[in-house]
């Protein structure tokens, strides 16, 4: 597409260049420069002085006046989609000789491949202060494709993709601004002025040339290749989740479950041995000692709390992962993550904690010593109960291995689902907060109640590990899980009678949910093998959604007093 030759309109005056602005932009900033990364936008020539008055800084691109963008025709913003590309073209064209235009004006004129009349006035302006222009040559758009080049982070540290946990750039102090800003302020290397993360929905990836797609197999250059190797959107929310644990590296998967036996068959060899708890999510159970044994695999089960049973087993097996919950599932025990690290790591055995209940605000298992974390990110992660989702994170190294297997096994997240997870993310901190305080205040309204008989949650002094979660926790979670003074037709009746939750099988979202373990997760054992797990008819497990506190105090009284 040819630009017809500039006229002078006057809508821009030689005062208004003012307000044309160079800024640093941090993902350009320790970029390579004219490379094959498809996941950044490089400029691969400086910026004219007359613009910047610092000639060849290729870490600058031009920043507009607010009313230029709305400036930009309809057939601008198609051709070029948005004006951060526009930017980028015209900083490369901008020291282009063999363009035609001066500088200046190729800067302005070709931020919108149509936007003539704009861009003409803006080289007007420009170059009054050497000669009059009154006309320049056309010059042939080449497409965005061949002059921009947008780019996956396959190899983050290759990339240099700015990091909200690095100190250098960090601005934000708190687990509640990184819910909201981390992987997207400063890290995101989706090309867009859009404030909320643009959705990918591709399978595949494209090169330009077949020397691109050597350069990438050779590993001289980085970039996107298939939908289950890696997806821009699913990029940014691994580097958020990252953000709050504090971790090297992130791994999203299908579901939470994808997430736990991906990493056990990664990490544990044929032959191997694990340790886990007894106390902990009965799918999961059921792949260790069901299906590992297949591989030879063998397991050793301890209580959450017996220190001694988990250094007998790694003394006497070549144990390769020490693999719980904490707090656990249904009963919320605890497990001390520094003590047990320290145990472990002496022996060459690796940690996992599963933190789902937890989550990454009420608890920092890595920073404890864990040298990984599982969450099933279906729960207060996406906390809305729209989405399946599980991740892991930890040293580059270790999840490297995990991802290599995920790339053969499959179970990718859709793109669809992780910005889902993002924008739920932005409230995590909120939700938690309020779930927390909730739970909290029902756990010991429920523990006074004559027709409660036993209640668990770490907040409170009678749970064993109470102490413990005071010093490894921030929160002790929305959950709490409690026995009513009855049988089995008893408890129903209460959890019929309730009004507010709905009766399903999850946690961790903004609605509250109940369910009877005995029938929800074990009916089909019998009683006498539930009781084996700790599982009594009489069981509750009550997940605290966002409801107001005294609307859900009220329903749950009155559903006690109708038994």
């Amino acid at each position: 597409m040819a630009v017809s030759s500039f006229q002078c309109p006057t809508i821009f005056s030689s005062s208004s260049i003012s307000g044309f602005q160079c800024r640093s932009d941090p993902d350009l900033v320790g970029s390579p420069v004219g490379g094959s990364s498809r996941r950044r936008v490089h400029a691969s020539a400086g910026i004219s002085s007359s613009f910047t008055g610092d000639a060849g800084l290729s870490s600058r691109i031009l920043r507009f006046p607010p009313n230029f963008v709305r400036q930009l025709s309809i057939k601008a913003r198609r051709n070029c989609s948005n004006i951060g590309v526009a930017q980028i073209v015209a900083a490369k064209w901008s020291n282009n000789p063999s363009s035609g235009l001066p500088s200046a004006a190729a800067a302005a004129a070709t931020s919108s491949a149509s936007a003539v009349s704009s861009a003409a006035s803006a080289a007007a302006a420009s170059s009054a202060a050497a000669a009059p222009v009154a006309a320049a040559p056309p010059v042939v758009l080449k497409s965005v494709d061949e002059e921009v080049v947008v780019a996956e982070e396959g190899i983050r540290e290759k990339i240099g993709s700015v990091q909200l946990t690095d100190s250098k750039h960090s601005f934000l102090s708190s687990d509640g601004s990184l819910t909201v800003h981390a992987g997207e302020r400063l890290g995101r290397g989706i090309v867009t002025d859009a404030i909320t993360t643009p959705v990918v929905n591709t399978s595949a990836y494209f090169f330009k040339k077949t020397a691109e797609l050597i350069d990438f197999k050779e590993k001289r250059s980085v970039s996107f290749e298939y939908g289950r190797y890696g997806n821009p959107t699913t990029v940014v929310l691994e580097d958020k989740i990252s953000a709050l644990e504090g971790a090297e590296s992130t791994l999203v998967m299908a579901s939470g479950m994808c997430a736990s036996t991906v990493m056990l068959l990664a990490l544990v060899p044929a032959g191997g041995h694990i340790v886990t708890t007894t106390d902990c999510y009965r799918k999961t159970r059921i792949f260790m000692e069901n299906f590992l044994p297949k591989l030879g695999i063998t397991v050793t089960v301890i209580d959450p709390a017996d220190i001694a049973g988990l250094e007998a087993a790694v003394n006497e097996f070549k144990v390769s992962l020490f693999f719980t919950e904490s707090p656990t599932n249904p009963f919320l025990r605890c497990v001390d993550i520094e003590l047990v690290s320290k145990i472990c790591h002496k022996r060459g055995t690796l940690v996992c904690i599963d933190g789902t209940f937890a989550t990454p605000l009420n608890q920092k298992a890595l920073a404890l010593g864990a040298d990984l974390v599982v969450h099933s990110a279906t729960k207060y992660i996406g906390g809305h109960n729209d989405v399946l989702a599980g991740c892991i994170c930890g040293s580059l190294k270790l999840v490297s291995e995990i991802r290599n297997l995920h790339h053969v096994l499959g179970g990718t997240l859709n793109p669809n689902a992780a910005y889902l997870i993002i924008r739920g993310m932005k409230t995590l901190h909120l939700r938690v907060q309020q779930q927390n305080s909730t739970a909290f205040r029902m756990a010991e309204i429920l523990e006074a109640h004559p027709k409660v008989s036993h209640v668990y949650y770490p907040g409170l002094p009678s749970h064993p590990e109470h102490e413990l979660a005071k010093r490894q926790m921030t929160g002790f979670g929305g959950v709490v899980s409690f026995e009513i003074d009855g049988d089995i037709e008893t408890t129903i009746k209460f959890v019929d009678s309730l009004k507010i939750p709905y009766i399903a099988p999850s946690f961790g979202g903004c609605e509250s949910i109940v369910d009877q373990p005995a029938i929800m997760s074990y009916w089909d054992l019998p009683q006498e093998e539930r009781l084996k797990y700790g599982i009594k008819d009489n069981l509750v497990r009550f997940s605290f959604g966002v409801e107001d506190f005294e609307d859900v105090k009220a329903d749950i009284l009155q559903a006690l007093e109708a038994i």
